[in-house]
């Protein structure tokens, strides 16, 4: 049943949190100073408006009588929009992989993936019909500070594919000990283009599963890393309270950087144990406040599966995004009818070893240890 939401729980010590992170981001092009005092002021006012319409916006639509997280589990957190093509495959990988209490956040879908979601066990569903340019960190953050305090929070697309070492053997459970062991609270992942080896015009019309399987390449060239605290970061500010391992890097550009001429952001924290020292998702690739593991995950990413060109036409005319890739994209999409991702520096998908030769992930001999131990 539909409802209006008020954003109660989501609680001031957050709220004072987050802005006082905005206003330690308060300047101004080419200032070496911050904004003025009148500034800092007339940006908190604005903050607490644009929290009161999003609390106004939220809207619940399934699942929320009797929903709450065991202590043990781990709560994927979704933001959504048309997911409907992605569903299935979905559903079967995470439930696979462990995950029992899925919180999905809408923005707005027009397919039948609202109704299907409610057909779905352990699924929580809210809404908010807002641009993404200006109110994305709330909705990603909202799902972990309602449903997910003081638990693992796993922030998923439905195009990506979170994979770790250990997975199939061992599973999530084992990963977690690890984490907890060590007092860590984030996890650091690199994403990973997946494409064919086809013109892509060619595989919109497979289905997800289908581009699961067609989708094997990835290509590493033209991956720029950045040490993780340094300041050409565009987001270096919301790093800075996060302990990192030696050697840290935040990765970006990649295939998408080759072919679109996109510097896309490679690396980040998708799992994350949301405890009250934790800053859940200000950025859609990381929390800030928190203690980030030695060991690293990969995110296969399908953004190209399915009719890319008709969902960043879709993207592009509401305005929602404020970097406008998809309108850049969708540029070259329409110019080169037969563009592909794939080329002879084209690698197929054989597990993480080649990812740690390569550099583009850092192996942690630690957890291969752990993962011997438990073997063994």
């Amino acid at each position: 049943m539909l409802g209006r939401q008020a954003w109660g729980s989501f609680g001031a010590p957050y709220s004072r949190r987050t802005v006082d992170q905005r206003a330690g981001l308060a300047y101004v092009t080419g200032m070496t100073s911050p904004l003025s005092l009148s500034g800092r002021i007339r940006r908190r006012l604005a903050e607490a408006a644009r929290r009161r319409r999003f609390s106004q916006a939220l809207i619940r639509v399934h699942g929320h009588d009797g929903f709450a997280v065991p202590e043990a589990a781990v709560l994927a957190i979704v933001l959504v929009r048309d997911g409907a093509y992605y569903l299935d495959a979905f559903f079967d990988y995470y439930r696979a992989l462990g995950v029992t209490h899925f919180a999905f956040m809408d923005n707005g879908s027009t397919d039948d993936t609202l109704k299907r979601l409610t057909h779905e066990e352990g699924v929580v569903v809210d809404q908010a019909r807002l641009p993404l340019a200006q109110y994305e960190d709330l909705l990603r953050a909202y799902p972990a500070q309602t449903y997910g305090q003081n638990r693992w929070c796993l922030y998923v697309d439905m195009d990506e594919q979170f994979d770790f070492e250990g997975r199939e053997t061992y599973g999530m459970s084992a990963l977690l000990r690890y984490l907890e062991g060590r007092g860590d609270t984030a996890l650091m992942a690199q994403m990973l283009e997946m494409f064919p080896d086809a013109p892509l015009r060619q595989t919109q019309d497979l289905t997800f599963e289908a581009a699961l399987e067609a989708f094997r390449f990835y290509d590493l060239r033209r991956v720029q890393s950045h040490p993780y605290h340094s300041a050409a970061i565009d987001f270096s500010a919301l790093l800075r309270d996060n302990r990192v391992p030696e050697g840290a890097t935040f990765k970006f550009g990649g295939v998408r950087k080759r072919v679109f001429n996109e510097d896309c952001c490679l690396t980040k924290h998708p799992l994350v144990f949301n405890s009250p020292n934790v800053m859940p998702a200000p950025h859609p690739h990381l929390s800030s406040g928190v203690q980030v593991s030695d060991v690293q995950a990969v995110i296969r990413h399908y953004k190209f599966a399915g009719n890319v060109m008709a969902r960043d036409g879709t993207s592009a005319k509401s305005g929602d995004l404020a970097h406008g890739e998809d309108a850049a994209r969708l540029a070259i999409l329409q110019a080169q009818p037969d563009v592909t991702l794939y080329s002879d520096a084209a690698q197929r998908w054989d597990g993480f070893g080649p990812l740690y030769t390569a550099g583009f992930l850092e192996a942690s001999d630690a957890y291969s240890a752990f993962l011997a131990e438990k073997h063994s």
